[in-house]
């Protein structure tokens, strides 16, 4: 085999169920299959660990017979007969004793009276109206733990309140599971720091962070190696070395099959290669062997294929090592709101957005790219769709691992429309203003929005539509596009749409006459803008087929604005606001009124009321009018539908 091939051809792409028993069985072989031995730690280190071995009570808690209430300790038979009319006299402290509480009983005491139903009476001696039984206000020795009993199993995970009845049966340490050590060896010759100025083709490196916090969270510690060469000798040496006093060692890309992705054949010659290539999407690239008796599993360097890695196959052998299962995360069942194409052969996994809307559940997938770490940040939990499905389609009921609990999801105000950036400085409000309240946002266009609205999929949709025949904004389609549906429409903002240019204009465009001589770069179908953009073309009398780009559409002002910014577009149309944020220069076009429409069947719910306070907050309202193209005159006042 030539190195050409030793580096590139994948094993096989095999099930995702397969790889777990194949790196299962080889650590069965290697006797690294069970929980870690126990190590002994302090009490106070002990938070969150995993019981090595049972806890026994050393000694009884109490370990002695103590007083439950301050007063006086007596024999039960002294105050036999006592009553309101007839009080028994007792002699202290010859019968009875004074004794706060948590002290011992005086010998032969079995009892305590309460001090305030005692009456001193002068001379040493107090009357009691009422008799106590045996053993009354009386903590008997043993009553929370007696001595030899067992306290904690083994494999069980400490809790605060854990640590304190190890200390009260006599313990001042426990022995718990040893912390699995993760060697983290990031690769590429491309790698940067997150705090150096990258230039174009350097990558920032943040895998080892993401892939680092996962094995903590999973009770295992980490050492993030310097990034590694694209060199197959040097990442060798690098897996070697850390398996010699690691438990687990991670190689972070140069997993596929590109020409510098060393990390199978590099395993290959340490040790054994089991896996090299899964059927998981994203995640395809993974590898795993054994060097010597530690596992090594290579994972893709794509973040969101990264992440997934780290859930699906390390979390699971952490815990298996802490002698525990992994946690179970909530699941439920929701409705889908797009469809989803699936590869067949593959098991896909989706970061969606889930958002509650009357009595329903919805799920929205995220962006689908392997390198859009972004997905993980937004995303409300997990969709599984298994192998040789084909994908799902709109309206599906569908079961989704949640991220967020459904309190927290039902407390989620579902924005789903146009994109502006101001929705965010809106979800940002709502967060701060309103703890526990948070606004998820899914960007469609304006016609999306009302397509949503009109499914009973959202609180909330952005819109700024103009009617061609009239002139005006938005209520000629919402009243075409929901019908008779009730809804309220507010307006948000107004905002100045134009052109996104190059700075210093190097086509010297000048107005939208000028799109022909420049690469557009389009909105979506549906999108304000894109309706805008059509509108003032047929007033040029300009074929859109004269225009170069026409037919490359971006979801987001922002993202229009990135495209020219990285020089694959000459323009764009967007909001002023998107140009100045990336340092472009912008052609004013027109001015539009953005408005939100909000279903009257959620106008009253709490929620949806703290962002219509927002609305007439006047301290998000100058936040937004500091915004470049934006006037909020009218923000919160009601439009007539």
């Amino acid at each position: 085999m030539t190195a050409m091939d030793e580096r590139n051809i994948y094993l096989e792409d095999i099930p995702m169920g397969e790889a777990r028993a194949r790196l299962s069985a080889a650590l069965e072989a290697s006797g690294k299959a069970g929980p870690l031995p126990g190590e002994r730690v302090a009490l106070d280190d002990a938070l969150g660990r995993v019981t090595a071995e049972p806890v026994w009570a050393l000694i009884s808690s109490p370990h002695y017979h103590a007083a439950a209430m301050d007063g006086y300790a007596v024999r039960a038979a002294d105050t036999l007969g006592a009553t309101e009319t007839r009080p028994v006299a007792l002699s202290v402290p010859a019968q009875a004793h004074p004794v706060n509480t948590g002290a011992p009983l005086p010998e032969g005491c079995n009892a305590v009276i309460m001090v305030e139903q005692t009456q001193p009476t002068g001379d040493d001696r107090i009357e009691i109206r009422a008799p106590v039984a045996p053993w009354q206000h009386v903590r008997m020795m043993g009553e929370d733990m007696v001595a030899t009993e067992l306290i904690l199993p083994a494999n069980h995970v400490l809790r605060p309140h854990d640590l304190g009845a190890i200390a009260g049966c006599g313990h001042s340490s426990v022995v718990v599971r040893r912390r699995p050590r993760v060697a983290v060896l990031p690769t590429g010759s491309e790698l940067v720091a997150p705090d150096s100025a990258p230039r174009p083709g350097d990558v920032i490196e943040y895998n080892s962070i993401v892939l680092g916090a996962q094995v903590r969270a999973a009770g295992g510690e980490f050492t993030r190696w310097a990034p590694l060469p694209d060199n197959r000798d040097a990442i060798q040496a690098a897996i070697v070395e850390a398996a010699a006093d690691h438990d687990l060692v991670l190689v972070l890309s140069g997993s596929s099959a590109g020409s510098r992705d060393f990390t199978a054949s590099a395993l290959r010659r340490a040790g054994t290669l089991l896996v090299h290539g899964v059927a998981v999407r994203p995640g395809h690239p993974v590898i795993m062997g054994m060097v010597s008796d530690v596992p090594v599993i290579g994972v893709p360097g794509y973040p969101v294929s990264a992440a997934l890695t780290g859930e699906i196959f390390i979390r699971p052998l952490l815990h298996q090592w802490a002698g525990q299962s992994p946690p179970r995360q909530e699941r439920a069942r929701a409705v889908l709101t797009r469809k989803v194409v699936s590869p067949t052969g593959d098991d896909d996994f989706v970061r969606v957005t889930v958002g509650q809307v009357g009595e329903r559940l919805i799920v929205t997938p995220l962006a689908r790219g392997a390198g859009v770490i972004t997905s993980l940040v937004r995303a409300d939990g997990l969709l599984h769709i298994p192998r040789f499905s084909e994908g799902l389609n709109a309206g599906s009921e569908v079961e989704v691992l949640l991220y967020r609990s459904l309190d927290e999801i039902a407390r989620t105000v579902v924005a789903v429309g146009s994109h502006d950036p101001m929705l965010d400085l809106l979800g940002q409000y709502l967060a701060v203003r309103f703890p526990g309240y948070r606004l998820s946002s899914a960007n469609v266009g304006s016609l999306g929005g009302l397509v949503a609205q009109k499914r009973g999929e959202a609180h909330l949709s952005g819109t700024h539509l103009l009617d061609p025949e009239t002139g005006e904004y938005n209520v000629a389609y919402i009243r075409r596009t929901l019908g008779d549906l009730p809804v309220r429409v507010v307006t948000f903002a107004h905002r100045e749409q134009g052109l996104i240019i190059a700075p210093g204009n190097p086509l010297g465009l000048q107005s939208l006459d000028d799109l022909p001589r420049g690469r557009y770069v389009n909105r979506q179908r549906g999108a304000g803008t894109r309706v805008l953009l059509d509108y003032e073309l047929g007033q040029r009398g300009i074929d859109p087929g004269q225009v170069e780009g026409y037919e490359r559409e971006e979801y987001t002002h922002l993202a229009v604005a990135a495209a020219v910014a990285s020089g694959s577009a000459d323009c764009g149309m967007g909001i002023r606001n998107a140009a100045l944020a990336l340092g472009l220069e912008f052609i004013p076009v027109a001015h539009e009124r953005y408005d939100l429409v909000i279903p009257e069947a959620v106008v009253d719910l709490p929620m949806v009321q703290h962002v219509l306070a927002l609305l007439g907050d006047d301290e998000f309202r100058a936040a937004v009018a500091a915004q470049p193209g934006y006037d909020v005159r009218e923000m919160g006042q009601a439009v007539r539908v």
